[in-house]
């Protein structure tokens, strides 16, 4: 994997892409902050963005699947470098409609960008290594996240914000010029989605009987909504537990704890000595539920990082084997269809759980709610795993 060209491309490029991405969300925020007085019409301004990358989805996955993956990557590409124009002429103007039209236009080139993307890497690597190569692609994609937002926290004091979407659109072209240099061998994937029939008539909706034929990728998928139920209202829990503890600063030391366990679970899940994906799949799950249920006792100050750590690990393991389970077992004809309708899933399951963590949080308290997610993670983990015994699929291997 280390003389592999297109894998350094690969991770180079995310981790581009991931620093630039942050860097604009945190001027988003910066230049509605100081436009905007609603925090109410802020998030409906950046719930625009995301639906709008919804409705794209299923013509990603379509096209994603229909032509070459490298040319989806590339023509997403072009298309994230003209979005990011809407937003100079946003702060040259002081108009709040150009950045809504930035924030429809970058969701919905990310909408082709990202399945292209899962779908190229079974192309560049053997089978073997693909859970070894997805857990760098998730430590790539956490440290961009970390490097990023820091980052912009920082230029802000320094530079002007126009200058830091100047930077955003410097890693976009990087990004852009590096797909350039990828090389894959997707005739065998166009064949199959040719055989399968004529592209205009092939539908998005084709990939539903593939998932339901798949029990393992079905129950990934509704596994998957245990580290949804904690990541969809992440800031809002970290928010919550400072002020319960008083303390601003624990604010930093949660990410930073979570950051870390996250990578080293990314680093380590390679090293787990079962063949069966499904079973880490499920241990972690547990763990993630364990996780949820400690933060009740957060009266106690070291338990939230002991919480924080369990949870990084646990989800840092979890990501990179659904992934591989997802690139394995869909068949490859169908991996731009899917991928689409898993960021689809992932993208309104995550809104729901936001506006569910606040009103839970208004409602009932932090710490009922706690125990509320954590008794639903460990119940659908349990359910599942009764599921997964009864389906004999322990032998399938990612």
């Amino acid at each position: 994997m280390k003389l592999n060209k297109n894998i350094w491309i690969l991770l180079i490029g995310e981790f581009i892409a991931g620093f630039g991405l942050w860097l604009g969300i945190i001027g988003d925020l910066e230049f509605m902050q100081d436009k905007i007085p609603s925090d109410f019409l802020k998030s409906l301004i950046l719930v625009a963005g995301i639906f709008a990358g919804i409705l794209c989805g299923p013509l990603a996955g379509k096209l994603t699947d229909q032509y070459s993956k490298k040319t989806i990557l590339l023509y997403s590409g072009a298309a994230r470098l003209i979005s990011v124009s809407f937003m100079f002429l946003a702060i040259y103007t002081g108009s709040v409609w150009w950045m809504v039209v930035f924030l429809i236009s970058i969701n919905m080139t990310a909408a082709f960008y990202f399945p292209a993307l899962q779908a190229a890497i079974p192309l560049v690597v053997d089978k073997k290594d693909l859970l070894q190569l997805n857990g760098l692609h998730t430590n790539i994609s956490t440290l961009s996240r970390i490097l990023g937002t820091a980052a912009a926290g920082f230029f802000l004091t320094i530079m002007s914000l126009t200058t830091l979407y100047v930077l955003a659109f410097s890693a976009y072209f990087i990004l852009f010029v590096l797909t350039w240099f990828l090389q894959m061998d997707e005739s065998k994937a166009l064949t199959e989605c040719l055989d399968e029939g004529a592209p205009s008539k092939q539908s998005f909706y084709e990939v539903f009987p593939v998932i339901k034929q798949q029990p393992l990728v079905l129950m990934t998928l509704v596994l998957s909504l245990v580290p949804i139920l904690f990541i969809g209202g992440f800031n809002l829990v970290i928010i919550a537990l400072s002020e319960i503890q008083q303390n601003p600063s624990l604010k930093g030391w949660l990410y930073v704890a979570e950051g870390i366990s996250f990578m080293l679970g990314a680093y380590f899940v390679k090293k787990l000595p079962t063949k069966s994906p499904y079973t880490v799949l499920l241990a972690f799950s547990l763990l993630i539920g364990l996780s949820q249920l400690i933060l009740y006792f957060t009266t106690i100050p070291f338990i939230s990082i002991v919480a924080f750590i369990v949870f990084g690990f646990s989800v840092g393991s979890f990501f990179p084997t659904a992934a591989t389970i997802f690139q394995t077992q869909v068949p490859s004809e169908y991996h731009g269809r899917f991928f689409s309708f898993r960021g689809m899933f992932d993208d309104f399951i995550y809104q729901l759980i936001l506006l569910a963590t606040g009103f839970l949080l208004d409602t009932v308290g932090f710490h009922h709610m706690t125990v509320l997610f954590g008794a639903l993670s460990l119940l659908t983990t349990f359910s599942l795993l009764m599921t997964f015994r009864r389906t004999g699929k322990e032998s399938v291997s990612a």
